[in-house]
């Protein structure tokens, strides 16, 4: 329940709705009460059980004097107008009681919406920017489907228990009170069975709903995982149908998707139990009540009149729909817990990489970027270790080496996409660390291997790299990229959606619309990884220019596969498993005939 508590702090900013529901409630359940207590006397009236008043005393607000001079109004109307008056006289206002408690029913849950909505997307919101400002390493450690399923269905999950907390603390203990004071008004000793009897009812339940919390929490678990392998399965499904792995994967997704189905049904045989368990309950407790309180109408001396019985019998009835509301809104608070606590996993995620108290602003490079790293680990992997080089203002450094040489890490180690731990990353002497996070990421430019494009429009994905730009500037970037001609041609030029992930685009054109995006930004330090790895041979030598001219007054640091690319770099650095084994230029590491000479061979075909 921790953690569900911790939820319910968000019902603040709705407060004042929060009073109105409770109010509307509390009204409803008033003229709940008075359509059916209003029997009690006419019934008396009616069949000669009760003698008709014809003094009461001054109305004031408590039971008795409402009581008496009820029955003075209906032994009027009895007296003036005869019985069958008075049956349509209590008919009527039957009818405007129940009519009136639905319209503050309804107002109840009027006003109970914008905290329902509310409080999501209160969450939602919290949890997107937490996702936002978390680091690499925070989000790397967990599947997509998994971070999804905590937006998504763990947000309905707390959804359907923030209406049962809702309904639990505002309007069901509210009737029940309201209605069991009203009982012991009429007959205490008969009361005295249901305030015994349904605390035990209530142990009973609250068991089966501790069990039910440890379900929900594998069956969330699970259900997240089945959405991550679903998303790798759509993402993968070209190599699936490839290799004809079709029956594989689906067998594989048969047992992921059983096993869910087995949680599944534990936690619904439980939560369905509720219902009729707290009826069957319920039920034993008005057996009883029938039991006992007969014995007090046909008593000699009796307690209690007929029609009083009757009307209690009715009252308690009323009873019964809100305590079997009460349990099944506990079943849903337990699985609502259990769906905060997997919200508070991520929300409750300390950021590795934030700002330091007071840091340093830094609007361009006047010297150079230091790189003097001792060592750098990776979920416990040695990744970079003694790496230590600099790049001068305006120059161009290339990385080269074989996969998995930390080529992509270093590049990601600039930006603070990861934080270094032993060593150092400066720039112009400055360590990145004191460097105001965003001023920092401001000066770079990066162009991926793998193009990230959203799906939106061609102009909206170039204008992220400067949402100041106008449509002028987003027009110049994509012509320095070579993209403009070919935006032109698709079905809406610049106001074309790409699709998913840029799906309705070639490699190349995705991969020049990120560049495109990258020159709109026009960077201090540009970061190339493999940036025209997706490229063909003309897209490429396109490209080539524009990243020429765009390098010319830019720091540049520049992953590649391709050596050709790299050729007239200013200093070329070789790494092999996370190690600097050579650096200089092109011709100075050619005539070394080292590693570099060697994949420079290989990929000329020269012996």
């Amino acid at each position: 329940m921790h953690f569900f508590i911790r939820i319910l702090k968000y019902i603040k900013p709705y407060s004042s709705y929060a009073v109105l529901n409770v109010g509307s409630n509390i009204i409803s359940i008033v003229f709940s009460l008075f359509s059916l207590t209003m029997v009690i006397p006419f019934l008396g009236i009616l069949f000669g059980t009760q003698e008709k008043v014809y003094q009461a005393t001054s109305l004031s607000f408590n039971a008795q004097a409402i009581k008496e001079n009820f029955y003075l109004f209906i032994s009027t109307v009895i007296d003036n107008n005869g019985k069958v008056e008075a049956l349509m006289l209590i008919c009527i206002l039957v009818f405007i009681m129940f009519l009136l408690k639905n319209f503050f029913r309804y107002l109840a849950l009027f006003f109970l919406t914008p905290i329902r909505n509310g409080i999501i997307h209160d969450i939602r919101m919290d949890l997107q920017k937490k996702i936002l400002s978390l680091d690499m390493s925070s989000i790397g450690s967990k599947r997509k489907g998994d971070l999804t399923s905590r937006m998504t269905a763990d947000l309905v999950e707390i959804e359907w228990s923030i209406m049962g907390a809702l309904e639990m603390f505002f309007k069901d203990p509210i009737t029940i009170i309201i209605f069991l004071s009203t009982l012991i008004f009429i007959s205490p000793p008969l009361t005295i069975f249901v305030i015994v009897l349904f605390p035990i009812a209530g142990i009973l339940i609250g068991y089966i709903g501790k069990s039910l919390k440890s379900s929900s929490k594998k069956g969330q678990d699970k259900l997240a995982y089945i959405m991550s392998v679903i998303d790798e399965n759509i993402f993968g499904l070209r190599i699936i149908k490839a290799f004809n792995a079709e029956d594989f994967i689906n067998s594989r997704f048969e047992v992921t998707s059983n096993e869910y189905k087995k949680i599944m049904t534990s936690i619904l045989r439980k939560k369905d139990l509720s219902s009729p368990m707290s009826e069957f309950l319920s039920t034993i407790v008005m057996v009883i009540i029938m039991w006992f309180g007969g014995q007090l109408v046909l008593a000699d001396n009796s307690m209690l009149s007929p029609q009083e019985f009757i009307g209690y019998i009715l009252l308690f009835s009323q009873i019964i729909p809100p305590v079997k509301s009460l349990t099944t809104s506990y079943y849903y608070i337990q699985k609502g817990s259990a769906a905060a606590e997997r919200v508070y996993e991520i929300l409750d995620t300390e950021n590795q990489i934030e700002n330091i108290k007071t840091p340093k602003q830094i609007t361009t490079i006047k010297e150079s970027i230091s790189f003097e790293i001792k060592s750098f680990k990776y979920e416990n992997i040695q990744v970079l270790k003694d790496v230590n080089f600099e790049i001068r203002q305006g120059e161009k450094t290339a990385l080269v080496g074989q996969s998995g040489g930390g080529k992509s890490t270093i590049a990601d180690l600039l930006p603070r996409f990861y934080d270094l731990i032993d060593g150092s990353i400066k720039i112009d002497g400055i360590n990145i660390k004191d460097i105001d996070i965003k001023q920092l990421r401001k000066l770079i430019g990066i162009v991926s291997q793998d193009s990230i494009l959203f799906n939106d429009t061609i102009y909206n994905n170039i204008k992220i790299g400067n949402l100041d730009a106008n449509k002028e500037d987003v027009i110049n970037a994509a012509k320095a990229a070579n993209a403009h001609d070919f935006i032109l041609k698709t079905e809406q030029g610049y106001e074309t959606n790409i699709g998913n992930a840029g799906d309705k685009l070639s490699g190349g054109q995705k991969q020049r619309i990120s560049i495109a995006r990258a020159i709109l930004k026009d960077p201090e330090i540009l970061i190339l990884d493999e940036a025209t790895s997706s490229l063909d041979s003309e897209s490429e030598q396109l490209i080539q220019d524009a990243l020429s001219n765009l390098m010319k007054s830019r720091t540049s640091l520049v992953i590649a596969h391709r050596l050709s690319t790299i050729e007239n770099s200013d200093n070329i650095i070789v790494l092999n498993e996370g190690k600097i084994i050579e650096q200089g230029k092109h011709a100075d590491l050619i005539t070394k005939n080292g590693q570099y000479k060697k994949l420079y061979n290989l990929q000329y075909n020269k012996s």
